[in-house]
């Protein structure tokens, strides 16, 4: 974008780009903390891939969206989706084949043990999901992917903007 469009978004900061530089790699970290004790303590994979995902949120923010997006394109968020997924079904499974219920780690016969790294590795694949989708999501809504629905009311235009009352917008 040239410098004289007054219809532009993404301003540089040093500031902004510095302290992002130097907060994303604490925050990422702290996310997988997070998931890794969620077997011992408050957290787990929801909590800790929503911490992950804000770290790539921070960097789209910081320098750009696009630039992000190009960074990060390719198969990685799919990967991670699957991955995490797949990690918390061959848990799952491999209980089962070993004559257990489903994720019933004691089933594996490592002891305390086997039921803490297996909880740890379902987290691991829980965070992964979590974080891969909103990245995904985040990514596809600034891109314009998703078309809007109408409300059922408002002017016809389809975008939800209805007309508020005495013709005012709202």
């Amino acid at each position: 974008m040239s410098q004289s469009d007054p219809n532009r978004t993404y301003v540089e900061s040093t500031i902004i780009m510095t302290t992002v530089r130097v907060v994303v790699p604490f925050v990422f970290t702290f996310g997988v903390f997070v998931m890794f004790h969620g077997a011992e303590s408050a957290g787990g994979g929801f909590q800790g891939g929503v911490i992950v995902a804000s770290a790539v949120l921070l960097l789209a923010f910081a320098f750009g969206i696009e630039p992000t997006r190009a960074w990060l394109e390719g198969p990685l968020a799919q990967l991670a989706i699957a991955s995490g997924g797949g990690t918390f079904a061959l848990i799952g499974l491999g209980a089962l084949l070993s004559g257990g219920a489903f994720l019933e780690y004691p089933a594996y016969g490592f002891g305390t043990d086997g039921v803490k790294y297996g909880i740890e590795l379902v987290e691991l694949g829980i965070g992964a999901v979590v974080s891969g989708v909103l990245v995904s999501l985040f990514f596809s809504l600034s891109q314009g992917d998703f078309q809007s629905v109408g409300n059922g009311g408002g002017n016809g235009n389809g975008n939800g903007d209805g007309d508020a009352a005495g013709g005012e917008r709202a």
